[in-house]
């Protein structure tokens, strides 16, 4: 009972003492230039982004004036309203989120697969499969031969000249297979011992360890898929139900550019033109940039989550 009673009081003197402790000057002055620092790092990275809302709920007129910062100074939803009244805009929206969602799996699948493969150091023939890979970064056939290679391949003109071209980066390739280099063979070899083939320990081990760099994978694979309208001007220019939510966006950039250029260059006022290229330019930044911005919280704690956590230690 004695040993009983005099724990609490110990808990709560060394609790005290802790409270009562005098904080040390030079922490004080560490945490608050770090507070510093860290402040102007968010203010500089939040001004970009701030500024283009600000600019994409202004005037487009009044936007050439400049001197808009952080607030719009003549709200106008108009630019909004341009981009959401754009023709295919709805099936472009679709077919941009189906692209990006079915060209990420598929790619890191594929890849994730493949890097496995490089990395089983019983595989005769990774060192010259790797090479091939590699140079892949540094020899292209050129526009021409690959959109004559696509044409006879069938792919133009459908929606899996999105994907497909794609579904292997040699880099990304790297990055995978350099990953499950690093991994301790302890990993496969103790399911070999128990029994398991390839595929159960790739499912089973690799991949559930290789979570935080399939995510950074998948990130990278998405940003580019849903960003990209380069291909579909080329393969696909005049179809309507196989076009893409940038490239509606760069052709109406292109529209309202040109009708300025050409209200300039004949003298004509502006003052009819109710939107401008800065105004949509920066209306068409948030609406495309919106996904990325949602999808990042759900995969950003992979980025800083411990790779080998609960692994054997070699």
């Amino acid at each position: 009972m004695d040993n009983i009673e005099l724990e609490p009081k110990s808990e709560s003197a060394e609790v005290k003492r802790i409270r009562t402790k005098k904080i040390n000057p030079a922490d004080l002055l560490f945490v608050l230039i770090n507070s510093l620092i860290l402040s102007f790092a968010v203010a500089i990275t939040l001004y970009p982004i701030l500024n283009t809302l600000a600019l994409s709920f202004n005037d487009g007129l009044d936007a050439l004036r400049g001197g808009i910062y952080l607030i719009p100074r003549k709200f106008s939803l108009k630019n909004y309203e341009t981009i959401f009244n754009t023709n295919h805009l709805r099936i472009a929206a679709v077919n941009s989120v189906l692209r990006t969602a079915i060209a990420a799996t598929m790619h890191l699948a594929v890849t994730a697969l493949l890097s496995y493969v490089l990395s089983v150091k019983e595989f005769v023939f990774k060192k010259p499969v790797s090479l091939f890979f590699v140079l892949t970064m540094y020899v292209n056939a050129g526009l021409i031969p690959t959109f004559l290679l696509f044409r006879e391949l069938r792919l133009t003109n459908t929606f899996w000249v999105y994907v497909i071209p794609g579904i292997v980066a040699a880099f990304n390739l790297l990055v995978l297979r350099t990953y499950m280099n690093s991994l301790p063979d302890s990993y496969r070899e103790s399911a070999q011992i128990d029994g398991a083939n390839h595929i159960t320990i790739f499912i089973k081990i690799i991949a559930p360890i290789c979570k935080p760099v399939f995510a950074t994978i998948a990130l990278f694979i998405a940003v580019y898929h849903w960003s990209s309208w380069f291909d579909n001007m080329i393969y696909n220019p005049r179809n309507g139900n196989l076009t893409t939510l940038q490239y509606e966006l760069m052709k109406l950039m292109s529209s309202v550019t040109s009708q300025t250029s050409s209200n300039s260059a004949y003298g004509k006022s502006t003052q009819s033109v109710a939107i401008t290229p800065t105004s949509i330019r920066a209306a068409a930044t948030m609406v495309t940039s919106m996904p990325i911005v949602v999808l990042y919280p759900f995969l950003q704690r992979y980025f800083i989550t411990g790779l080998t956590i609960g692994g054997v230690k070699e």
